[in-house]
Protein backbone atom coordinates (compact mmCIF):
# COMPACT_ATOMS: atom_id res chain seq x y z
CA UNK A 1 0.00 0.00 0.00
CA UNK A 2 1.28 3.92 -0.63
CA UNK A 3 3.39 5.52 2.15
CA UNK A 4 0.43 7.84 2.02
CA UNK A 5 -2.66 6.78 2.24
CA UNK A 6 -5.06 9.70 2.55
CA UNK A 7 -5.04 11.91 -0.64
CA UNK A 8 -5.78 15.24 -2.10
CA UNK A 9 -8.79 14.50 -2.58
CA UNK A 10 -9.91 12.62 0.63
CA UNK A 11 -7.81 15.49 2.41
CA UNK A 12 -10.42 17.53 0.61
CA UNK A 13 -13.71 15.25 1.58
CA UNK A 14 -12.08 15.46 5.35
CA UNK A 15 -12.56 19.52 5.37
CA UNK A 16 -15.67 19.56 3.55
CA UNK A 17 -17.17 16.98 6.30
CA UNK A 18 -15.83 18.62 9.26
CA UNK A 19 -16.13 21.63 8.51
CA UNK A 20 -20.30 21.10 8.30
CA UNK A 21 -22.11 21.09 11.57
CA UNK A 22 -23.91 17.88 12.66
CA UNK A 23 -25.02 18.10 16.02
CA UNK A 24 -26.50 15.03 17.54
CA UNK A 25 -30.19 14.81 15.88
CA UNK A 26 -29.42 16.85 13.03
CA UNK A 27 -27.01 14.87 11.43
CA UNK A 28 -28.41 14.93 7.67
CA UNK A 29 -26.25 17.40 5.58
CA UNK A 30 -23.31 15.60 6.98
CA UNK A 31 -24.49 12.06 5.90
CA UNK A 32 -25.40 13.34 2.32
CA UNK A 33 -21.36 14.77 2.28
CA UNK A 34 -20.61 11.65 3.13
CA UNK A 35 -22.36 9.57 1.03
CA UNK A 36 -21.55 11.35 -2.05
CA UNK A 37 -18.19 10.79 -1.24
CA UNK A 38 -19.09 6.80 -0.75
CA UNK A 39 -20.94 6.64 -4.10
CA UNK A 40 -18.67 5.07 -6.56
CA UNK A 41 -16.80 2.56 -3.90
CA UNK A 42 -19.78 0.99 -2.88
CA UNK A 43 -22.92 -0.82 -4.27
CA UNK A 44 -25.81 0.71 -2.74
CA UNK A 45 -26.76 2.58 0.48
CA UNK A 46 -29.42 2.31 3.70
CA UNK A 47 -30.97 5.02 5.56
CA UNK A 48 -33.13 4.45 8.50
CA UNK A 49 -35.75 7.67 10.18
CA UNK A 50 -33.49 9.17 12.60
CA UNK A 51 -30.52 9.68 9.61
CA UNK A 52 -28.15 6.47 10.10
CA UNK A 53 -26.08 5.94 6.86
CA UNK A 54 -25.18 2.50 5.93
CA UNK A 55 -22.89 2.29 2.42
CA UNK A 56 -23.07 -1.45 1.28
CA UNK A 57 -20.24 -3.56 -0.51
CA UNK A 58 -22.23 -7.10 -1.39
CA UNK A 59 -25.78 -6.69 -0.38
CA UNK A 60 -26.93 -10.24 -1.71
CA UNK A 61 -24.45 -11.99 1.09
CA UNK A 62 -25.98 -13.31 3.86
CA UNK A 63 -22.94 -12.84 6.25
CA UNK A 64 -22.40 -9.14 7.07
CA UNK A 65 -19.48 -7.22 8.38
CA UNK A 66 -19.71 -3.94 9.91
CA UNK A 67 -17.44 -1.26 10.20
CA UNK A 68 -18.75 1.46 11.97
CA UNK A 69 -17.94 5.41 13.25
CA UNK A 70 -20.89 7.79 14.77
CA UNK A 71 -21.52 10.87 12.53
CA UNK A 72 -22.94 13.33 15.53
CA UNK A 73 -21.12 16.34 17.04
CA UNK A 74 -21.70 17.85 20.42
CA UNK A 75 -24.08 20.52 20.69
CA UNK A 76 -26.45 22.95 23.07
CA UNK A 77 -29.80 23.79 22.65
CA UNK A 78 -31.35 26.85 23.61
CA UNK A 79 -33.33 26.04 27.20
CA UNK A 80 -34.12 29.71 28.39
CA UNK A 81 -34.42 33.57 27.10
CA UNK A 82 -33.84 36.02 29.50
CA UNK A 83 -36.20 39.54 29.55
CA UNK A 84 -32.63 41.04 28.38
CA UNK A 85 -32.39 38.91 25.48
CA UNK A 86 -29.83 37.07 26.56
CA UNK A 87 -29.85 32.91 25.98
CA UNK A 88 -29.11 29.97 28.58
CA UNK A 89 -28.00 26.90 27.26
CA UNK A 90 -28.19 22.97 28.26
CA UNK A 91 -25.96 19.70 26.85
CA UNK A 92 -26.85 18.04 23.46
CA UNK A 93 -24.26 15.50 24.34
CA UNK A 94 -21.57 15.57 26.27
CA UNK A 95 -20.32 19.84 25.81
CA UNK A 96 -17.89 21.46 27.99
CA UNK A 97 -19.09 24.13 29.81
CA UNK A 98 -15.78 25.22 31.14
CA UNK A 99 -14.13 26.13 27.38
CA UNK A 100 -17.69 28.34 26.31
CA UNK A 101 -16.76 31.81 27.95
CA UNK A 102 -15.67 33.82 24.83
CA UNK A 103 -16.65 31.39 22.01
CA UNK A 104 -18.47 32.62 18.92
CA UNK A 105 -21.31 30.19 17.99
CA UNK A 106 -24.20 29.44 15.19
CA UNK A 107 -26.94 29.09 16.55
CA UNK A 108 -29.60 27.18 13.79
CA UNK A 109 -32.99 28.45 13.08
CA UNK A 110 -35.56 28.36 9.99
CA UNK A 111 -34.79 31.46 8.97
CA UNK A 112 -30.52 30.45 8.88
CA UNK A 113 -27.55 30.73 10.83
CA UNK A 114 -27.53 33.39 14.10
CA UNK A 115 -24.68 34.16 15.58
CA UNK A 116 -23.68 34.92 19.28
CA UNK A 117 -21.03 34.82 21.54
CA UNK A 118 -20.81 33.02 25.28
CA UNK A 119 -20.37 35.88 27.08
CA UNK A 120 -18.33 36.11 30.79
CA UNK A 121 -17.84 38.26 32.81
CA UNK A 122 -14.48 40.64 32.51
CA UNK A 123 -11.76 39.72 34.92
CA UNK A 124 -11.95 43.68 36.09
CA UNK A 125 -15.44 43.06 37.62
CA UNK A 126 -14.62 39.31 39.02
CA UNK A 127 -13.68 38.66 42.85
CA UNK A 128 -10.51 37.61 42.49
CA UNK A 129 -10.18 36.14 45.79
CA UNK A 130 -12.98 34.11 45.41
CA UNK A 131 -12.89 33.54 41.42
CA UNK A 132 -15.62 31.41 39.87
CA UNK A 133 -15.24 29.28 37.19
CA UNK A 134 -18.41 28.42 34.22
CA UNK A 135 -21.12 26.29 35.35
CA UNK A 136 -23.74 25.16 33.31
CA UNK A 137 -26.35 27.40 34.60
CA UNK A 138 -24.44 30.65 34.40
CA UNK A 139 -22.58 30.50 30.96
CA UNK A 140 -24.94 32.29 28.51
CA UNK A 141 -25.14 33.60 24.77
CA UNK A 142 -25.27 37.07 23.51
CA UNK A 143 -26.89 37.94 20.20
CA UNK A 144 -26.86 41.47 20.46
CA UNK A 145 -30.47 41.38 20.85
CA UNK A 146 -31.90 44.23 23.66
CA UNK A 147 -34.93 42.02 24.84
CA UNK A 148 -37.01 38.68 24.38
CA UNK A 149 -38.56 39.92 22.26
CA UNK A 150 -35.71 40.73 19.74
CA UNK A 151 -34.16 37.69 20.15
CA UNK A 152 -37.72 36.10 18.89
CA UNK A 153 -37.95 38.15 16.36
CA UNK A 154 -34.07 36.87 14.75
CA UNK A 155 -35.69 33.54 14.40
CA UNK A 156 -34.30 32.02 17.57
CA UNK A 157 -36.50 30.04 19.95
CA UNK A 158 -35.97 27.23 22.74
CA UNK A 159 -34.81 23.71 21.11
CA UNK A 160 -32.77 25.88 19.10
CA UNK A 161 -29.74 23.90 18.12
CA UNK A 162 -26.23 25.35 18.93
CA UNK A 163 -22.80 24.41 17.38
CA UNK A 164 -18.97 25.85 17.02
CA UNK A 165 -18.15 27.29 13.56
CA UNK A 166 -14.55 25.94 14.63
CA UNK A 167 -12.80 24.66 11.17
CA UNK A 168 -10.14 22.67 10.39
CA UNK A 169 -6.56 23.30 9.61
CA UNK A 170 -3.28 21.05 9.94
CA UNK A 171 -0.83 22.07 12.40
CA UNK A 172 2.73 21.27 11.98
CA UNK A 173 2.30 18.94 8.79
CA UNK A 174 0.51 16.17 10.21
CA UNK A 175 -1.67 17.45 13.52
CA UNK A 176 -5.30 17.65 12.26
CA UNK A 177 -7.17 19.98 14.38
CA UNK A 178 -11.22 20.66 14.76
CA UNK A 179 -13.88 20.30 16.47
CA UNK A 180 -16.04 17.58 15.99
CA UNK A 181 -13.12 14.90 15.11
CA UNK A 182 -15.02 13.13 17.47
CA UNK A 183 -16.04 11.61 16.04
CA UNK A 184 -16.30 12.71 12.15
CA UNK A 185 -12.74 11.21 12.00
CA UNK A 186 -14.36 7.31 12.41
CA UNK A 187 -16.38 8.47 9.44
CA UNK A 188 -13.92 9.73 7.50
CA UNK A 189 -11.63 6.00 7.90
CA UNK A 190 -14.06 3.63 7.14
CA UNK A 191 -15.25 5.58 4.10
CA UNK A 192 -11.46 5.57 3.06
CA UNK A 193 -11.66 1.59 3.96
CA UNK A 194 -14.26 1.33 1.24
CA UNK A 195 -12.17 3.34 -0.96
CA UNK A 196 -9.01 1.46 -0.86
CA UNK A 197 -11.25 -1.94 -1.49
CA UNK A 198 -12.03 0.02 -4.55
CA UNK A 199 -9.00 1.13 -6.22
CA UNK A 200 -6.99 -2.27 -4.57
CA UNK A 201 -9.92 -4.40 -6.57
CA UNK A 202 -9.98 -6.59 -3.43
CA UNK A 203 -13.20 -8.70 -3.64
CA UNK A 204 -14.66 -9.49 0.05
CA UNK A 205 -16.38 -12.99 0.52
CA UNK A 206 -18.71 -11.62 2.80
CA UNK A 207 -21.46 -8.32 3.06
CA UNK A 208 -19.65 -5.45 4.19
CA UNK A 209 -21.93 -2.61 5.75
CA UNK A 210 -20.57 0.61 6.14
CA UNK A 211 -22.07 2.10 8.97
CA UNK A 212 -21.99 6.20 10.09
CA UNK A 213 -24.45 5.91 12.99
CA UNK A 214 -26.35 8.88 14.60
CA UNK A 215 -26.86 9.73 17.86
CA UNK A 216 -23.87 8.28 19.50
CA UNK A 217 -23.19 11.25 21.85
CA UNK A 218 -26.36 10.87 23.96
CA UNK A 219 -26.55 7.38 24.18
CA UNK A 220 -25.19 4.85 21.32
CA UNK A 221 -28.84 5.17 19.87
CA UNK A 222 -28.25 5.32 16.31
CA UNK A 223 -26.37 2.02 16.79
CA UNK A 224 -28.39 0.37 18.83
CA UNK A 225 -31.45 0.89 16.41
CA UNK A 226 -28.94 0.15 12.82
CA UNK A 227 -27.86 -2.46 14.86
CA UNK A 228 -31.78 -4.86 14.64
CA UNK A 229 -31.76 -3.46 10.90
CA UNK A 230 -28.45 -4.97 9.74
CA UNK A 231 -28.19 -7.90 11.84
CA UNK A 232 -24.74 -8.21 11.30
CA UNK A 233 -22.19 -11.13 12.17
CA UNK A 234 -19.38 -9.18 12.89
CA UNK A 235 -18.79 -5.32 13.64
CA UNK A 236 -15.32 -3.16 14.26
CA UNK A 237 -15.81 -0.24 15.72
CA UNK A 238 -13.91 3.19 15.39
CA UNK A 239 -13.81 6.04 17.26
CA UNK A 240 -11.35 8.12 19.62
CA UNK A 241 -9.85 8.02 22.62
CA UNK A 242 -7.68 10.04 25.10
CA UNK A 243 -3.65 10.93 24.26
CA UNK A 244 -2.82 11.16 28.14
CA UNK A 245 0.85 13.32 27.41
CA UNK A 246 -0.90 16.00 28.07
CA UNK A 247 -1.04 17.95 31.79
CA UNK A 248 -3.52 17.02 34.25
CA UNK A 249 -4.24 13.37 33.36
CA UNK A 250 -3.44 10.73 35.51
CA UNK A 251 -1.98 7.85 33.60
CA UNK A 252 -2.52 5.43 36.58
CA UNK A 253 -6.20 6.07 35.56
CA UNK A 254 -6.58 6.58 32.05
CA UNK A 255 -3.86 4.00 30.91
CA UNK A 256 -0.92 5.66 28.90
CA UNK A 257 -1.42 6.05 24.84
CA UNK A 258 -0.07 8.49 22.60
CA UNK A 259 -0.29 10.88 19.49
CA UNK A 260 1.95 9.37 16.88
CA UNK A 261 2.26 5.64 18.18
CA UNK A 262 -0.53 4.01 16.20
CA UNK A 263 -3.93 2.58 16.69
CA UNK A 264 -5.57 2.07 20.33
CA UNK A 265 -7.12 -1.88 20.84
CA UNK A 266 -9.46 -2.56 23.28
CA UNK A 267 -9.50 -5.15 25.85
CA UNK A 268 -13.20 -5.00 27.45
CA UNK A 269 -15.44 -7.02 28.29
CA UNK A 270 -18.05 -6.13 25.13
CA UNK A 271 -14.84 -6.50 23.07
CA UNK A 272 -15.32 -10.34 20.93
CA UNK A 273 -11.47 -11.59 22.15
CA UNK A 274 -10.94 -13.94 19.25
CA UNK A 275 -12.29 -10.97 16.97
CA UNK A 276 -9.67 -8.54 18.94
CA UNK A 277 -6.58 -11.37 18.09
CA UNK A 278 -7.71 -11.57 14.77
CA UNK A 279 -6.75 -7.40 14.72
CA UNK A 280 -3.52 -7.34 16.90
CA UNK A 281 -2.36 -10.91 15.01
CA UNK A 282 -3.03 -8.35 11.46
CA UNK A 283 -1.20 -5.31 12.74
CA UNK A 284 1.45 -7.48 13.98
CA UNK A 285 2.01 -9.14 10.74
CA UNK A 286 1.38 -5.65 8.61
CA UNK A 287 4.07 -4.03 11.05
CA UNK A 288 1.02 -1.83 11.93
CA UNK A 289 1.97 -0.10 15.28
CA UNK A 290 -0.72 -0.04 17.99
CA UNK A 291 -1.32 0.44 21.47
CA UNK A 292 -3.75 -1.20 23.88
CA UNK A 293 -6.20 0.05 26.20
CA UNK A 294 -7.88 -1.55 29.27
CA UNK A 295 -11.58 -0.55 29.06
CA UNK A 296 -13.69 -1.42 32.98
CA UNK A 297 -17.60 -2.55 32.44
CA UNK A 298 -18.65 -0.83 29.36
CA UNK A 299 -16.10 0.80 26.76
CA UNK A 300 -18.92 3.86 26.28
CA UNK A 301 -18.65 3.78 22.32
CA UNK A 302 -21.02 1.90 20.06
CA UNK A 303 -18.96 -1.39 19.88
CA UNK A 304 -21.37 -1.96 23.21
CA UNK A 305 -24.67 -1.30 21.44
CA UNK A 306 -23.15 -3.78 18.10
CA UNK A 307 -21.63 -6.26 20.55
CA UNK A 308 -25.30 -6.42 22.85
CA UNK A 309 -27.52 -6.61 20.19
CA UNK A 310 -29.26 -9.22 18.18
CA UNK A 311 -27.86 -12.33 20.70
CA UNK A 312 -24.58 -11.35 20.68
CA UNK A 313 -22.68 -10.04 17.67
CA UNK A 314 -18.69 -10.48 17.84
CA UNK A 315 -17.12 -6.66 18.30
CA UNK A 316 -13.92 -5.25 18.60
CA UNK A 317 -13.17 -1.45 19.11
CA UNK A 318 -10.27 0.64 17.41
CA UNK A 319 -9.64 4.08 18.29
CA UNK A 320 -7.74 7.43 17.21
CA UNK A 321 -5.72 9.01 20.12
CA UNK A 322 -6.75 12.24 20.39
CA UNK A 323 -6.13 15.25 22.33
CA UNK A 324 -8.34 17.59 23.91
CA UNK A 325 -11.53 15.61 23.09
CA UNK A 326 -14.86 17.86 23.71
CA UNK A 327 -13.37 20.95 22.60
CA UNK A 328 -12.74 23.10 19.98
CA UNK A 329 -9.12 22.01 18.95
CA UNK A 330 -9.61 18.27 19.02
CA UNK A 331 -6.36 16.96 18.10
CA UNK A 332 -5.02 13.74 16.34
CA UNK A 333 -1.96 12.58 14.20
CA UNK A 334 -2.34 12.09 10.16
CA UNK A 335 -0.16 9.05 10.60
CA UNK A 336 -2.52 7.58 13.51
CA UNK A 337 -5.33 8.51 11.34
CA UNK A 338 -3.87 6.44 8.46
CA UNK A 339 -2.43 3.38 10.36
CA UNK A 340 -6.31 2.84 11.67
CA UNK A 341 -7.46 2.90 8.18
CA UNK A 342 -4.97 0.19 7.21
CA UNK A 343 -5.39 -1.92 10.41
CA UNK A 344 -9.43 -1.82 9.60
CA UNK A 345 -8.64 -2.50 5.59
CA UNK A 346 -5.75 -5.59 6.46
CA UNK A 347 -8.83 -7.12 9.33
CA UNK A 348 -10.87 -7.10 7.01
CA UNK A 349 -8.98 -9.39 4.06
CA UNK A 350 -7.92 -11.50 6.91
CA UNK A 351 -11.62 -12.39 7.97
CA UNK A 352 -13.61 -15.61 6.68
CA UNK A 353 -16.42 -16.02 5.37
CA UNK A 354 -18.93 -17.59 7.81
CA UNK A 355 -16.41 -17.36 10.96
CA UNK A 356 -18.34 -17.98 13.98
CA UNK A 357 -15.36 -16.53 16.08
CA UNK A 358 -16.74 -19.31 18.99
CA UNK A 359 -14.69 -19.73 21.94
CA UNK A 360 -15.51 -23.11 21.49
CA UNK A 361 -14.33 -24.27 18.09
Amino acid sequence: MATSIITKNSLTFLEKYLNNAAPTGYEWDGQKIWMDYLKPYVDEFITDTYGTAVAVINPKATYKVVIEGHADEISWYVNYISDNGLIYVVRNGGSDHQIAPSKIVNIHTKKGIVKGVFGWPAIHTRNKTKEESPKPDTIFIDIGATDKKEVEKMGVHVGCVITYPDTFHILNKDKFVCRAMDNRMGGFMIAEVARLLHENKKKLPFGLYIVNSVQEEIGLRGAQMIAERIQPNVAIVTDVTHDTTTPMIDKKKEGHIELGKGPVIAYAPAVQQKLRDLITDTAEKKKIPFQRAALSRATGTDTDAFAYSNSGVASALISLPLRYMHTTVEMVHKTDVENVIELIYHSLLNMKNNDSFSYFE
